[in-house]
């Protein structure tokens, strides 16, 4: 299968679709085009945490605020899986999660000719590509369908494909890491974090490893007593509350309304967490 992951909302994804139908019947799976516009950082966040879920598929992610620009165009082989994006760090988070191991990563740089549109290298770079290296898996697999979850065989497939060339340095992306101060027992007094991503419910996801606050009963953010609590419905409506995402980060979020308000948080905010007992 091809996923997609955009910023465009509608009726772009649309125009990738058709370029890919002239190329592959491939399944093709929507996995977002309303993620925030032009922020490769929260695009990775999200694709670190959807992609795993997939069994080994070309994605297409395009969230390409250099778009025009000289940035490379790359595919990143994650063990048996091929992600197509621009070289601006969104593809290495999910990369990581993707593979095995580290070593299970390579990358290739995409010869691109003369696109149709300097503002639409979805449709005239991206799109195509995931098309072909879909096919080139396919076609090494020649009806043996175990090879194209062979993480040699679909590296062999790229290294095949006329129109890529080894990338010896890809455009990194790393998440920042909390600043956790520790008490006496070794327990997590206070954490210093940074809010990765806001999603559509208002929820604000924090680079905090759940298990730094989870089983405690409060915390205090920037210096508020909020409780934490492993549901919403642990609290009233309209309530405030910390707790641990499905990600496994920890989010400040508001059973039946928006934490991003209530807590007057956006991305790259920092945000710290104290335990309940502790004056810091």
């Amino acid at each position: 299968m091809i996923t997609l992951t955009s910023d465009f909302g509608s009726p772009y994804p649309a125009a990738m679709k058709g370029v890919i139908r002239r190329h592959t019947d491939a399944e093709l799976i929507d996995v977002a085009h309303d993620l925030p516009r032009g922020d490769p950082r929260a695009a990775a966040f999200w694709l670190r945490f959807v992609l795993p879920e997939f069994p080994p598929a070309v994605h297409c992610a395009v969230i390409d605020p250099g778009v025009g620009t000289d940035r490379d165009a790359i595919v990143v082989r994650a063990g048996s899986h091929a992600i197509v994006a621009p070289d601006n760090g969104l593809a290495m988070p999910p990369a990581r999660a993707l593979a095995a191991e580290e070593s299970d990563i390579e990358a290739w740089s995409i010869a691109v000719d003369d696109p149709a549109s300097e503002t639409f290298h979805g449709r005239d770079v991206f799109a195509p590509t995931a098309a072909r290296v879909r096919e080139a898996v396919d076609e090494r697999a020649a009806g043996e369908e175990s090879i194209a979850t062979d993480p040699e065989a679909v590296a062999d497939a790229l290294d095949a494909m006329d129109d890529l060339s080894p990338a010896s340095d890809p455009f990194d992306l790393v998440f920042p890491e909390p600043s956790v101060e520790r008490d006496g027992d070794g327990d997590a007094a206070a954490i210093d974090g940074e809010v990765l991503a806001i999603d559509r419910f208002g929820n604000v996801i924090t680079n905090v490893p759940g298990e730094l606050v989870r089983g405690r009963d409060w915390v205090r953010v920037d210096g508020d007593l909020t409780p934490v609590a492993e549901t919403f419905g642990a609290v009233d409506p309209g309530e405030r509350l910390v707790t641990v995402g499905s990600h496994g980060y920890a989010e400040c979020d508001v059973n039946d309304g928006r934490g991003d308000g209530a807590f007057d948080l956006r991305p790259g905010d920092s945000v710290r967490f104290v335990a309940d007992n502790v004056s810091l």
